[in-house]
């Protein structure tokens, strides 16, 4: 498929981060010598992504001015965080397109690219593709599993030690999006449809991943992308 645009989602205020986001917002938190908005960034250059959005609230200053050599748009949540689905609706007007690419910016991947094997994976069936990590594997990630998954890559809700963690990396429609009462609201709203229509699936990432989402992570992120088996 043509590469869709892309959503990357850089407004959360990063608590989980303490000190580290007190003066700066966590995209911009380096991991192994790069903020990690451009660990994300590198991502959608190597597939040839040509639309970004990028969304802004907590010290949306400081992300606008890291990008200004980038062709970036910009959806600014200034007034109101939004959360991932509300988020994803008010970048609509400039995304443009249906179905689109989301990245979450504080994780680190190695192996094949997310966003190209999505793209290679998506069929017109598809509500939306989610990457996935088996449970076990999800590194940084503190919680229980997400999904369980069938033969033809269908989702359902499900945990345990066959289930699988969501990567924050995406394809998916928007057509459900205006249809969802609440301003603010997660994209999890928008996936319950999509399961209930039998239209959410998922692949399996070949490749290590990290969540970036505590301090902790970042030693972790490090070591993995340095070739350290964590």
């Amino acid at each position: 498929m043509r590469a869709p645009p892309l959503m990357l989602f850089a407004a959360g205020f990063g608590t989980r981060m303490g000190t580290l986001t007190a003066d700066r917002p966590k995209p911009l938190i380096p991991v192994a010598g790069k903020p990690l908005m451009d660990h994300a960034l590198d991502l959608a250059d190597a597939a040839k992504i040509s639309k970004v959005v990028v969304n802004l609230h907590y010290r949306g200053d400081q992300i606008r001015e890291h990008l200004a050599a980038r062709p970036i748009l910009f959806s600014d949540e200034s007034d109101l965080i939004l959360e991932t689905g509300g988020g994803l609706r008010a970048a609509m007007p400039l995304l443009q397109e249906s179905p689109v690419i989301v990245l979450n910016s504080d994780a680190v991947w190695t192996g094949e690219n997310p966003l190209l094997a999505l793209m290679a994976h998506w069929r017109a069936e598809m509500g939306a593709l989610l990457t996935l990590i088996p449970v076990d594997m999800a590194n940084g990630h503190s919680g229980h599993g997400d999904f369980v998954m069938d033969s033809t890559g269908k989702l359902q809700r499900g945990s345990g030690a066959q289930s699988f963690v969501y990567a924050g990396a995406m394809i998916t429609r928007t057509e459900g999006l205006p249809d969802i009462a609440e301003q603010v609201f997660s994209v999890n709203r928008l996936w319950d449809r999509q399961i209930e229509q039998g239209q959410l699936f998922g692949y399996v990432h070949q490749g290590q991943w990290c969540d970036v989402g505590r301090p902790e992570g970042i030693a972790l992120a490090e070591g993995i992308l340095a070739g350290q088996r964590p």
